[in-house]
C-alpha cells in the first residue's frame, strides 16, 4: 500500500487544516505541542476538541470509535497538527494502552477503559522500567501474587512519565518467579488511586516535570485487571512498545522545527550580518534526513499485520528518528548561542501578544527542548539495544 500522500486526500488535509485553525487558539499554539511541555489541562481539551470532532484517535478502527483513516490520512493529520503547533493529547491512552485494549482485552475491560481515553476524561502511564530493569525490561521485579480474586502488588517504577496527572496505570510485574525472566511476566491495569501507590516527583535536567518514582506497597488490585493470559505479559508488551517506538520518530515536528529554524536564522542574518553558509548546510543535511525518515515512516505505518516490515521497521525508526531529533536540537541551541544561557527560570509561556512560532525557536525553549533529547536515545528502549535487536533480528549476527 502506498502510503504518499494522494489528491484523494486533500479533502482531509483542507478539513483538518481548517478545523484546527478554528479549535486552536493563538496563545495555545507551539506551547504544548512536544511531551515536555505538555500540561493535563490542554493535554485533556485538545483531546476533548479532538473527541468531539471525532478525531481523538486518529490510529484506531472504526469499530472501536476511531475514524478508521488509512495510513496516509493518519499522517497527514499529524503533519497539520505540528504545522499550526496545537497542543499534543497525552499519547499514553490513545497510542499506547488504547490498541493494546482492544486487541486483547476482555469485552469488560474494553467497556471500561476505550471511552474514556478517547475522550480525554481519563488519563494513562506507564509502568514498565525499574530502577534495575530499564533496557533489561524483562530483569523487572515488581512482583503481584495472587490472592482470591486479588493481586497483591509490591515494587518499584521509576521514569514514569505523567504518573502526576494519571487515574491508570498499565503495568508489567512478575506472577511467576521460577518462570523464565520473559515467561513469568502479566501486563495489568491499575488504577492509581488504590491504597499504596505513592507517586514521587523527579525533577529533570531540563527543569521540569514530567518524570516519577513510583511504589508499590500491599497494594490490592482486582484479577479482572488482568489483561490476557497470566506470565503472557511480554507478548502485549511488545506489541505495546512496537507502537509506541513508531510513533517515537516525530517527523512532522521535526520537519516544523527545522522551518522555524531557518525563519529565525534568516531574520538574524538580515539584522546582524549573520553568516548562513554553515546553517545552511546543515540544514539541508538534516531536512534530507527528516525526508528519508518520513518515507521510513510512511513504510512502517503501511505494514500488514504479522509482515516482517511491521516486525522489524519499528525499531531502525526508532533509532534513526531520535538521533535525528538531537542533532536538530544541536542545531536550534548552535543558532540561539548564548541567548540558549542560564538554562534556569525556563519561560512557561510566551510574552502576551508575541509570535508563538518565535516561542518555539527562543534561546531557552531551544535550550529546554536539547537537554529532554538527551533521553530520546534511551526511552523506549535505548539505542544500543535497538541496534543489538536489528543485528540479531535483520542482519542474522
Amino acid at each position: 500500500m502506498n502510503a504518499e500522500f494522494c489528491a484523494d486526500d486533500e479533502w482531509l488535509r483542507s478539513e483538518v487544516r481548517a478545523f484546527l485553525e478554528a479549535a486552536v487558539p493563538a496563545d495555545l499554539r507551539f506551547q504544548h505541542d512536544t511531551i515536555e511541555r505538555q500540561s493535563k489541562d490542554t493535554a485533556g481539551w485538545i483531546q476533548r476538541r479532538l473527541h468531539a470532532k471525532g478525531w481523538s484517535v486518529p490510529n484506531w478502527p472504526v469499530a472501536h470509535g476511531g475514524p478508521g483513516w488509512t495510513p496516509s490520512q493518519q499522517s497527514l493529520f499529524h503533519v497539520e497538527c505540528a504545522r499550526v503547533g496545537a497542543p499534543l493529547p497525552s499519547q499514553f491512552g490513545p497510542i499506547m494502552i488504547g490498541p493494546v485494549i482492544y486487541t486483547f482485552g476482555t469485552d469488560a475491560q474494553k467497556a471500561q477503559h476505550l471511552p474514556g481515553i478517547r475522550d480525554g476524561s481519563v488519563f494513562w502511564c506507564q509502568g514498565y522500567s525499574e530502577p534495575g530493569a530499564g533496557s533489561d525490561l524483562a530483569s523487572l521485579k515488581t512482583r503481584a501474587d495472587r490472592d482470591g480474586d486479588d493481586y497483591i502488588v509490591n515494587g518499584q517504577k521509576i521514569w514514569t512519565t505523567q504518573a502526576q496527572w494519571a487515574d491508570w496505570i498499565f503495568c508489567l510485574v512478575r506472577t511467576d518467579a521460577a518462570a523464565k525472566a520473559q515467561q513469568g511476566i502479566s501486563f495489568l491495569l491499575i488504577d492509581m488511586r488504590t491504597p499504596g501507590i505513592v507517586v514521587r516527583p523527579i525533577i529533570s535536567i531540563d527543569g521540569m516535570h514530567h518524570l516519577n518514582e513510583v511504589f508499590f506497597t500491599e497494594v490490592r488490585v482486582p484479577a479482572g485487571n488482568l489483561l490476557g493470559a497470566e506470565n503472557q505479559g511480554w507478548t502485549y508488551a511488545k506489541f505495546l512498545l512496537a507502537n509506541e517506538r513508531a510513533g517515537l520518530a516525530g517527523t512532522a515536528h521535526l520537519r516544523v522545527l527545522l522551518h522555524h529554524l531557518r525563519v529565525r536564522a534568516v531574520d538574524m542574518a538580515e539584522a546582524d550580518s549573520f553568516d548562513m553558509s554553515a546553517f545552511t548546510r546543515r540544514y539541508t543535511e538534516l531536512s534530507i534526513d527528516v525526508d528519508a525518515l518520513e518515507a521510513l515512516e510512511r513504510r512502517a505505518l503501511c505494514a500488514a499485520p504479522g509482515s516482517a516490515d511491521a516486525a522489524v521497521l519499528a525499531m531502525p525508526l526508532k533509532l534513526l528518528g531520535t538521533t535525528l531529533q538531537q542533532n536538530v536540537a544541536e542545531l536550534g541551541i548552535d543558532l540561539a548561542g548564548p541567548e540558549t544561557l542560564p538554562c534556569a527560570g525556563l519561560p512557561a509561556a510566551p510574552k502576551p501578544g508575541s509570535n508563538h512560532a518565535d516561542f518555539s525557536v527562543s534561546g531557552p525553549v531551544l535550550m529546554q527542548h536539547y537537554l529532554f533529547k538527551r533521553a530520546a536515545t534511551i526511552y523506549g528502549g535505548t539505542s544500543e539495544v535497538q541496534r543489538a535487536i536489528i543485528a540479531k533480528a535483520v542482519l542474522g549476527l
